[in-house]
């Protein structure tokens, strides 16, 4: 995609999203980043969601500059995450946030046969969280001893599903596309609701399937509205039409995209949880649009041409990236290691509250690739 003028914007904010990542290398090495905490980036252990996040945006910036020290980084994650993906019983459903980014992204760019084959062990550890009955993929493990969660699913695993899509492709078992759909098709039936907002977790009963109904999750209740999670429907919503060329899942994904743009403040970055008392809206999570952007970006690619819907979500991501590159960038605080502030993780359990948090970080990143270039091809 060419940049004019009216986009210098992206190019600035790219050779400083690259600049403050090449200082950042310097602590951070091969560690796994997940939230900034007084300006420095703690570092979680290999099993932990995020895990994919700081290679991802490493396996960025390097595609697009050629800088071999980057490379070098993310090819040293992706080793490390051996210990989580032989030791198996730390997984759960998040293989794909944490392969793709890592397993793919390496095979994709440099053809690394340990990369595809380490891919290929966590799509099957992910195909095996299937429930048959219910037509979904499990979330979680149990937190603590004697809880019970083996009937939760979350919209989250709409991002976790290419992983199994590349996998039927790389195999020739079409098994990883039928689950896949499946799980789609259980987003499409129990989590997104009318007007566009989506449910965080929805439970079921793992052993017949029923559906029991939603709980309020990392959103400020059951029937709120939390922005991340609707930016996982918009992208994983969208990935699912291109891998099937099934119409329901962009329509679907246009609904919860109409919805979102909708409850944007002037700034146009989300609110936490739309639905979140009038004193609580304040609280914003840049994270949430830099996903959605880089979300809304593909599904203006896959709606095609320069019809109305195409631009209006085409726009829409570029407001955003923009609003998060001039208003939440810090840029210019050597203080800070987060590319991006003002996210916030789990409000309702007071966790990582107004922060820079990684994956705002690389969506970020990933929406000015778009931008650049047409993007990465990790999900696709």
């Amino acid at each position: 995609m060419h940049i004019g003028n009216e986009r210098a914007w992206v190019e600035a904010a790219w050779t400083k999203s690259l600049d403050k990542t090449l200082r950042n290398t310097a602590r951070i090495g091969s560690g796994f980043p997940h939230a900034s905490k007084g300006g420095v980036y703690d570092l979680a252990e290999p099993a932990w969601w995020t895990a994919g996040f700081w290679p991802g945006l490493l396996w960025l910036l390097y595609e697009g500059s050629g800088r071999e020290e980057l490379k070098a980084l993310a090819q040293a994650c992706e080793a490390k995450l051996d210990e989580v993906l032989d030791g198996y019983v730390r997984l759960d459903h998040d293989l794909g946030f944490m392969w793709t980014l890592t397993s793919i992204a390496s095979y994709k760019l440099t053809g690394n046969e340990t990369s595809r084959l380490r891919a290929l062990k966590a799509a099957n550890y992910l195909a095996a969280r299937f429930n048959l009955k219910g037509r979904y993929i499990r979330a979680w493990n149990p937190w603590t001893e004697g809880e019970r969660n083996e009937g939760w699913a979350i919209i989250d695993c709409c991002m976790n599903l290419p992983l199994l899509f590349w996998a039927s492709r790389e195999s020739g078992d079409p098994r990883f596309a039928h689950v896949a759909e499946a799980h789609l098709d259980t987003v499409l039936h129990h989590f997104v609701r009318n007007d566009g907002s989506v449910y965080h977790i929805v439970v079921f009963d793992p052993v017949t399937g029923e559906r029991i109904g939603p709980q309020g999750g990392q959103g400020y209740a059951p029937e709120s509205a939390w922005s991340r999670g609707a930016a996982w429907a918009i992208y994983g919503l969208t990935l699912g039409f291109h891998h099937t060329d099934k119409p329901e899942y962009l329509s679907a994904a246009q609904r919860v995209a109409d919805f979102f743009l909708d409850q944007l403040p002037d700034d146009q970055v989300p609110a936490w949880d739309f639905r979140a008392p009038e004193e609580l809206r304040e609280l914003r999570d840049s994270s949430a649009g830099a996903c959605a952007a880089s979300g809304l970006l593909l599904l203006a690619e896959k709606l095609g041409g320069e019809g109305t819907a195409a631009a209006k979500y085409r726009e829409a991501g570029e407001r955003i990236l923009k609003s998060l590159y001039e208003n939440y960038g810090a840029w210019d605080d050597p203080g800070e290691e987060g590319l991006i502030l003002h996210g916030t993780s789990n409000y309702p359990q007071g966790t990582n509250i107004d922060v820079p948090l990684i994956y705002g970080d690389y969506f970020f990143v990933e929406g000015l690739a778009r931008l650049k270039s047409g993007g990465p091809t990790y999900w696709e």
